[in-house]
């Protein structure tokens, strides 16, 4: 009776195709019409599947970089849903881990984004968790990429 199996088993390769199955304008279309929530959830899809079977898992750059997105989609969309203290945590994650991918990576332009965050981030810092968001109306940059 094997109570346990030891016996090494072959990874899977990394789920490369994500990334060459990503439509960029499919992600700019959610950004520039405000469709935050379903951009994040379609992100943190593509996040999941990447890094399932990366020996990377989390460190995989390109996984990072989806994540970096994924937070400052969240950012943006809880500044506008009264959640300052969500916005300010994503702001800060969204800065630390899209930052060494500027200006550009697999095809994006981050630097917009970045920026987007710096300059609203000072807003958010003085308001109450649940005030509403300090710009009306809220505008942020389209997004941008080089297909």
């Amino acid at each position: 009776m094997k109570i346990l199996d030891l016996a090494p088993r072959k990874l899977p390769p990394p789920d490369r195709g994500v990334l060459s199955a990503i439509d960029w304008s499919e992600v700019a279309a959610m950004w520039n019409g405000n469709q935050l929530g379903q951009l994040h959830d379609w992100l943190n899809e593509r996040w999941a599947r990447l890094i399932r079977n990366s020996l990377l898992g989390t460190k995989d750059p390109e996984a990072e970089f989806l994540q970096g997105l994924a937070f400052a989609t969240l950012a943006l969309f809880f500044t506008q849903n009264a959640n300052q203290e969500g916005a300010l945590l994503m702001i800060d994650d969204a800065q630390m881990a899209l930052a060494k991918y500027s200006p550009r990576f697999l095809g994006v332009h981050v630097e917009p984004i970045l920026g987007a965050l710096r300059e609203l981030r000072p807003l958010l810092a003085g308001l109450a968790p649940d005030d509403p968001c300090p710009l009306y109306p809220f505008t942020y940059p389209k997004f941008e990429y080089t297909g």
